[in-house]
């Protein structure tokens, strides 16, 4: 994952998500709902984000706005005329085009040309001083990379030492899915209008949106009614899922988790994924792992029971269990193939990860009762694709993966993905770079299991844990930076995000 800087403003996001192309839908019944007109709702769309320009940058005199030729340039076209009757010295630049300009657009270019501003083309010199960019360039509708002469605008813009400010997306970054098929706009700060896209917080978001802001247009109370189709989950979205415990209860009711894995050599991811579930509040967490691996468990966190994997052993443990996770560390021999068949046999709720993965990828199969855990490379196996296939559209390739293997899909990465079988989808919209290292999928996995034997359904623990394996990286990545971020150092903060009510109580 990579460094979201957008947190420091999250408690100002929206929860709800909206696909890209129902945005116009959206903004066309929200300003019915208001009974304003499209226009309108663009005069306050300009209006929102010279607010947020000048509050960013207080001091900014010189104004470099570059307009596209849509509805994207029409907001640009309104905070020209609004920064030039401010005092500011704006110089314009729109892009032309043999279709004519939609009629909001048109609109604002003419208030703007009214209102004794100029409109230079795009290979005009740009002003030697210039203190903010305005990126007004390419909305929501983009699909493919920039054409000229938007992308010699983008690369110039991102040359310049002066910081963009973004309207709606970064230009060049697709709000359908964050991917990047060519020049991106680096915005120091993106002003989301009316609603959140996808490509705001999953694939390649996070590095060009900046600081991301938020504004409804007016609209709050009416989206309030909307049933959004995707959802985006922080830290402050935990207290939906785990409420503070009854004083009675004990460790029988926080599920009893069987965990099989650890082949010759790996007893480090399997042991990871065991503490992990202990401090995430399983129960009990038994180990099922090769024999060679006991000692360096046990003597590490005895609170972990352990045994060998044997086919008796494990016939056992499946009944003892009521969660079970197989494969961190498993390996893709003779001795982890004949654990999974075994397992893959119960109708238990499960997860799977690491090389139950792509053991799957060789024998697919679907199934309600499993969580699967894949990053890209995983994802791309399991679909019989490229990594690179999958990075390009994240939330295609979890809905194929949730076809094609049913129950619930995790699909990690930076903004993660998190679907089920039955349409639900969300991102978790936390962690950061310090998290591209080993093991970190294994706490994973531990953090999940052992929120599925805490009686959340599979879709609910995923979401869950998802989050807080992303916030306890970054409350970590706070106090310590990213670069050397080990997978065990999470431990020391889980506490506070499995318990939110604390979280709550510093706040």
């Amino acid at each position: 994952m990579t460094d979201h800087i957008e947190r420091k403003n999250a408690r100002s996001l929206p929860h709800s998500v909206w696909p890209a192309q129902a945005l116009r839908q959206l903004e066309t019944e929200g300003a019915d709902h208001l009974g304003i007109t499209l226009y309108e709702l663009m005069l306050r769309a300009g209006s929102a984000a010279f607010d947020t320009v000048c509050q960013r940058w207080p001091h900014a005199r010189h104004w470099l706005i570059l307009c596209g030729h849509g509805n994207n340039g029409g907001d640009g076209y309104v905070i020209a005329r609004l920064a030039q009757a401010a005092g500011c010295q704006v110089t314009l630049l729109a892009c032309d085009s043999s279709h004519p300009l939609p009629e909001e657009a048109q609109s604002a270019r003419n208030g703007w040309l009214e209102a004794g501003g100029e409109i230079h083309a795009t290979d005009a010199v740009w002003p030697e001083q210039v203190d903010i960019i305005v990126d007004a360039l390419l909305g929501t509708g983009l699909n493919r990379m920039p054409a000229a002469p938007y992308d010699r605008l983008i690369e110039k813009a991102n040359r310049h030492p002066a910081p963009v400010f973004s309207v709606d997306m970064p230009s060049g970054l697709v709000a359908a899915n964050g991917s990047a098929p060519g020049a991106v706009i680096e915005a120091a700060v993106t002003l989301a209008l009316v609603a959140l896209k996808p490509g705001l917080i999953t694939g390649k978001a996070r590095d060009y949106v900046g600081q991301l802001h938020y504004h409804a247009l007016g609209l709050e109370t009416w989206l309030s009614g909307q049933q959004a189709p995707m959802a985006r989950y922080d830290a402050q979205a935990l207290t939906r899922w785990l409420q503070p415990r009854r004083p009675t209860s004990h460790k029988g009711d926080q599920g009893r988790l069987l965990i099989v894995g650890g082949d010759r050599g790996t007893a480090g991811a399997i042991r990871m994924t065991a503490e992990a579930a202990l401090r995430t509040g399983a129960g009990l967490v038994r180990v099922l792992t090769h024999k060679d691996n006991i000692v360096p468990v046990l003597s590490t966190r005895p609170e972990i029971m352990v045994d060998e994997l044997t086919d008796e052993a494990l016939q056992q443990q499946l009944e003892w269990a009521d969660i079970i996770v197989i494969g961190p560390g498993l390996g893709q021999k003779e001795w982890g193939k004949k654990a999974l068949s075994q397992i893959e046999n119960s109708q238990k709720p499960m997860l799977w990860d690491a090389d139950a993965l792509n053991l799957l990828a060789f024998n697919p199969d679907k199934r309600q009762n499993r969580i699967i855990t894949p990053h890209p490379g995983e994802a791309a196996r399991l679909l019989n694709l490229k990594t690179a296939e999958v990075e390009s559209d994240r939330l295609l390739a979890a809905q194929r993966l949730v076809k094609r293997y049913g129950g619930v899909v995790v699909l990690k990465g930076a903004g993660t993905i998190i679907a089920s079988e039955s349409g639900e989808m969300a991102f978790a919209d936390v962690g950061n770079a310090g998290m591209a290292s080993g093991g970190m999928g294994d706490v994973l996995s531990g953090i999940i299991g052992a929120l599925c034997g805490q009686h959340l359904t599979l879709y609910d623990a995923a979401c869950a844990g998802c989050v807080v394996h992303g916030a306890a990286a970054d409350a970590v990545a706070a106090r310590f930076g990213t670069r050397g971020m080990l997978a065990t150092d999470l431990f020391s903060a889980l506490y506070q995000f499995v318990n939110p009510e604390m979280l709550n109580n510093k706040a």
